[in-house]
């Protein structure tokens, strides 16, 4: 992989891509799959702003012209999966891939293709956003290009997870915290992410007397971002907006929490109109927690997940709100034996990250972890939280380390990224299985019409 100046993209593109003033066709599918795709998406990444624009451009116009498109996935979420009239029910992955994100990604791809998986997203929160230290459009150059290499086509689902509000933030400014939230999503919706989870559940407070109470701020702002998002997705696109009612409290969701929340939701909303298309699934908690919860002796405790909240509220939200049901958070560190059971508590989506990592440094060769855990302990020693082992310590904070050793993860030799990306792809296989996705493609198509959007090249 090269990194590639404009002038040199531009004598590369010729006899493979022909230039328009918004769009490219592609006359040369092998040699940009087998020669070209490479170093663009590495110039997406790695070079001068001017090349990382131009690749980027690139990049996104070739997939369009192959029929890979930016989708949202709301059509089958408020269409099939609400009205229960799925072949047979299948979860959604959503996996959030945080580092060597274009290899990572084309194990993803190449199954899909193996599988005719059309049902999964590609994700990445706010806080990873930053300490991963990939933007949105770069995300995007990353998930479009691994689909141009394993020759993948259709929609592809892209999606903002936990755009968060912050609560010590909105309790001295409210508006400043949302007007953050709005800039990271229209910024996100820019680069093609059709699908935006919205989450003020930071905001519930338990210490109010009644449930719609207690989620006021949480509907308040779900409300004001789904109209936000409501006026500046492109036209033709009805981008997928999912809420969330359980990120805290150390107590598990219930049914008449999300009915709360709902009613209080729904009243904001039509302030703004009449016909806004709300919500199409919420995210709730089960006892689970993000990324696992590491013992002292490094060991994952085990978790007590509680299906029936999945089952019964998403029941609710089917027949009552027409939405695709329940989401589930902090999965990917679970027991192997857990995940056929979310399709059978008909669980809409299920969002998976830690474990991709736990992969990663599993393969990595022990002189670059050392350089890492040292840079831990030195950069991060205030996140060490008393009472902790070196090894808890390690396992919360080494996430934050795919910003800062970005380069070196990608440039990792190929005989420790082979096996590395053979057990993701294994990984990858396994769950996808589990979760009830071979074969969606179909599905998808009948459900999902893709919309080309088109930007003007500025070069």
């Amino acid at each position: 992989m090269r990194v590639l100046t404009k002038e040199e993209i531009l004598r590369e593109l010729d006899g493979v891509l022909e230039l328009e003033e918004d769009r490219v066709k592609v006359l040369d599918e092998r040699k940009l799959k087998e020669e070209l795709i490479d170093d663009l998406i590495y110039t997406a990444v790695f070079g001068d702003e001017e090349a990382k624009d131009v690749s980027r451009w690139v990049i996104r116009a070739a997939a369009l012209d192959l029929r890979i498109v930016p989708s949202s996935i709301h059509d089958l979420y408020t269409g099939p999966m609400a009205r229960e009239e799925l072949p047979k029910w299948f979860t959604v992955p959503a996996m959030n891939i945080r580092g060597i994100t274009y290899d990572v990604m084309r194990q993803v791809f190449k199954l899909a293709k193996e599988e005719e998986v059309g049902a999964f997203i590609l994700e990445i929160a706010k806080s990873e956003i930053g300490y991963t230290d990939q933007r949105p459009a770069e995300y995007t150059a990353c998930a479009l290009a691994a689909a141009i290499k394993e020759g993948f086509r259709g929609p592809v689902f892209i999606q903002g997870d936990h755009f968060q509000f912050n609560a010590k933030n909105y309790a001295k400014d409210p508006e400043k915290e949302l007007e953050s939230i709005r800039a990271l999503t229209k910024e996100a919706i820019e680069a093609d992410f059709y699908n935006i989870d919205i989450d003020p559940s930071t905001l519930v407070d338990y210490s109010k007397p009644t449930l719609k109470e207690q989620q006021y701020h949480n509907y308040l702002n779900t409300a004001k971002m789904t109209a936000f998002i409501r006026e500046i997705e492109p036209e033709g696109i009805t981008v997928s907006v999912g809420g969330e009612i359980g990120h805290i409290g150390g107590k598990n969701s219930t049914p008449e929490e999300f009915e709360a929340f709902m009613e209080g939701y729904l009243e904001e909303l039509r302030k703004y109109g009449e016909n806004i298309p709300h919500i199409s699934k919420i995210s709730v908690q089960t006892g689970t927690e993000h990324g696992g919860i590491p013992l002292p002796d490094g060991r994952i405790a085990e978790v007590k997940l509680d299906f029936s909240v999945l089952e019964k509220i998403g029941e609710v939200a089917r027949k009552k709100y027409q939405m695709a049901g329940a989401v589930q958070h902090g999965a990917s560190t679970l027991p192997d034996e857990l995940f056929h059971k979310f399709p059978e508590v008909k669980t809409a989506e299920i969002h998976l990250a830690t474990g991709f990592q736990n992969i990663i440094y599993d393969h990595l060769p022990e002189d670059f972890k050392e350089e890492i855990y040292s840079w831990l302990k030195t950069e991060l020693k205030n996140e060490w939280k008393e009472g902790w082992t070196e090894q808890q310590f390690i396992y919360k904070t080494r996430k934050k380390a795919f910003g800062k050793f970005k380069k070196k993860f990608w440039d990792l030799p190929k005989e420790v990224k082979e096996p590395m990306m053979k057990a993701l792809y294994e990984k990858f296989r396994f769950l996808f299985e589990q979760l009830g996705v071979f074969g969606t493609k179909e599905i998808v198509e009948k459900s999902i019409t893709p919309v080309e959007v088109y930007k003007k090249r500025n070069f």
